[in-house]
């Protein structure tokens, strides 16, 4: 590889972490209770579309940073083979199972934006209640750890290895900033949920059985 080529890919690859930390930075802020109450403050008249355009914006913005990965044609640092193939594929269709399974437990409506939008409901917090599904009794984001399973049982090329770490980094903080906003919206018993149930990965001895979810759902 001459130096030009070198150079090509080197920034390509600064192109790429460049164009997900201006995601992340984006969405981090318009997901914001900061920005959502000056928004409410200064034009309450846009809070009923304000969750229906973030994730308007956190689909198309997506696109880039995607690209840029599938793009690159550089060498695989691994690939899954053998009985490691149906091992990784075994577990991605199990996470995107789970992840379509576990759709039905959340307030599509509400999730889109598309209640707000037609209640035009200007307050700044989720509609949604407290709610414990089947997978919130293990871990307390499954979304985001369903999410880490599909990333990390791919083919890793260089590319696709600054993406995975770059999108575990942010997801484990943003984790951290999305419990800042549950605290605010569900108090002491989201407080009692954390303290028995892990983040992000399964831990066998920490966990709510069904009776215990649905007495924590009807502690105030």
């Amino acid at each position: 590889m001459d130096l030009a080529e070198t150079f090509l890919l080197d920034r390509q690859l600064l192109e790429l972490i460049g164009v997900w930390l201006l995601y992340f930075f984006i969405h981090s802020l318009l997901a914001s209770l900061w920005l959502k109450r000056r928004v409410a403050r200064r034009w309450p008249e846009w809070m009923p579309a304000y969750r229906l355009l973030f994730n308007l914006q956190a689909l198309l913005l997506l696109l880039p940073p995607l690209y840029l990965t599938y793009i690159w044609d550089g060498p695989f640092l691994w690939q899954w083979q053998g009985w490691g193939w149906w091992l990784a594929n075994g577990l991605a269709l199990l996470a995107a199972g789970l992840f379509l399974w576990s759709a039905g437990y959340y307030d599509s409506g509400e999730f889109l934006g598309l209640k707000q939008w037609r209640e035009q409901e200007r307050r700044v917090e989720d509609q949604e209640q407290f709610h414990i599904s089947p997978l919130h009794r293990f871990v307390r984001h499954p979304w985001y750890s369903l999410g880490l399973v599909l990333i990390w049982t791919r083919d890793m090329n260089l590319a696709f290895l600054l993406t995975g770490l770059l999108i575990t980094l942010y997801l484990v903080l943003g984790s951290r900033l999305e419990e800042r906003k549950l605290m605010e919206y569900h108090g002491v018993r989201y407080r009692r949920y954390r303290e028995r149930v892990p983040g992000l990965i399964p831990i066998p001895w920490r966990y709510l059985t069904r009776s215990q979810a649905e007495e924590l759902q009807r502690d105030e």
